[in-house]
């Protein structure tokens, strides 16, 4: 049987402070509905990465208002997870060496997790491209099923794509991030949720600067220098060379200027343990580089307190789903320089959206103003936390998922 993950236990009600009781009243009506269904998300790894992320709080908080939801995660080798992983950066424009004995491999790991799976849940979302073949092992059965896209495939490697696409097509709905996202040839119905992040989780709750300070500096960060830093998995799409090409400009004018990189690691991508030594390579070389993974001991309160403490982010992505780091940062009201790539550009709009950035000249650039004016750092903090409030907090995300299971097994009856 798939592990089922264990997520402990949230409460939707906690967020009537924060969204207002009209919104959890909505949730809790629409979870009514809902009474008697069974669910499942499905994805490949329980920890390290965006979807985990989102599913460690959206499964409990659905949870704890009465719906049915489990999390369940696909077994499988390095091998297995070096093509999921082609295939994810496939699907953002990589190139990527389709063999038959690719397809083959990938194909009998999702036949393997098929019967693995059980079979009596009512509606299972499917996470991006890792499990994309499951439904097509269970032909007859009356589950419906949702694939979750993540991931920027506006522009997907042809030969990748044309594999995926029929196993995509056996899905009852397809849900992406944004609408420049959706292929254009997918046979689907098709709909929009933009993810969320979850406020009251450790990550995110509230901490004083002072204690947040005394977590960064017991990791041996100068908090008594400006810090720039950047959290994301070792991934070449989200540029972890070019931010140190980056830090290496702005040191040309600021000398205490130091860097961190909190990475997580993850079982379904390899690649990142070569990204991480590369980046290790690089630190090694300057002593104002730091870097800190969950598997060092670095986990969710180190992160919140990494992002509350440092004087400005970056997310310097060339490809980006979402990049929840962003609103993470910008509810801790500290500034963002980032790529202008993706779901980025949905949380960086007005005002923030004039510290998109495209090279590493410019990112420095933008880095070294904000250095120079913090009064204008910390306005740009203030209406980074207004617009999550607004757009990008977990409820408003739970709602429309809600609405999408309802109509989808409303049309089936």
């Amino acid at each position: 049987m798939l592990q089922k993950v264990s997520v402990g236990r949230k409460d939707l009600n906690l967020y009537r402070g924060v969204v207002g009781d009209e919104l959890i009243d909505e949730i809790i009506d629409l979870a009514k509905e809902l009474k008697g269904y069974r669910f499942a998300h499905i994805n490949s790894t329980p920890f390290g990465g965006g979807v985990a992320e989102i599913l460690a709080s959206f499964i409990p908080l659905l949870q704890s208002v009465g719906v049915d939801i489990e999390w369940r995660v696909i077994f499988g080798d390095r091998q297995f997870f070096d093509i999921t992983k082609g295939f994810h950066n496939g699907l953002q424009g990589a190139d990527f060496s389709l063999t038959k004995q690719v397809q083959e491999r990938y194909m009998g790991n999702l036949l393997f997790n098929a019967r693995q799976l059980p079979h009596h849940y009512d509606l299972i979302t499917i996470n991006d491209p890792q499990p994309a073949a499951l439904p097509y092992f269970i032909p007859h059965s009356k589950t419906k099923w949702v694939w979750r896209c993540h991931i920027d495939m506006a522009k997907p490697n042809r030969q990748v794509w044309d594999f995926l696409r029929p196993f995509i097509e056996h899905y009852h709905l397809a849900i992406f991030t944004m609408s420049a996202f959706e292929p254009p040839d997918l046979d689907v119905a098709i709909d929009i949720i933009t993810p969320a992040i979850d406020i009251l989780s450790t990550k995110n709750m509230g901490m004083p600067l002072d204690f947040a300070k005394k977590v960064i500096a017991n990791q041996g960060v100068d908090i008594h220098k400006p810090l720039l830093l950047q959290v994301s998995r070792f991934d070449p799409w989200k540029d972890p060379m070019g931010v140190v090409k980056t830090y290496q400009l702005i040191k040309q004018e600021y000398k205490g200027i130091q860097l961190a990189f909190v990475g997580s690691m993850s079982q379904d991508d390899p690649q990142g343990w070569q990204m991480f030594a590369d980046i290790s390579e690089a630190s090694l070389k300057d002593p104002s580089i730091y870097i800190f993974t969950n598997v060092t001991g670095v986990g969710n309160l180190e992160v919140n307190a990494f992002q509350r403490a440092s004087t400005i982010i970056l997310q310097k992505s060339i490809k980006e789903g979402f990049g929840l780091v962003v609103s993470e940062a910008l509810w801790k009201q500290t500034p963002v320089v980032a790529g202008k790539a993706g779901g980025i550009v949905l949380q960086m709009h007005h005002e923030l959206g004039d510290y998109l950035t495209e090279t590493i000249e410019e990112t420095a650039k933008k880095v070294c103003h904000l250095l120079k004016n913090p009064g204008l750092a910390q306005e740009l903090g203030a209406i980074g936390k207004k617009q999550v409030m607004e757009h990008f907090l977990m409820p408003r995300m739970i709602k429309q998922e809600l609405e999408a299971y309802i109509t989808l097994l409303q049309r089936s009856r």
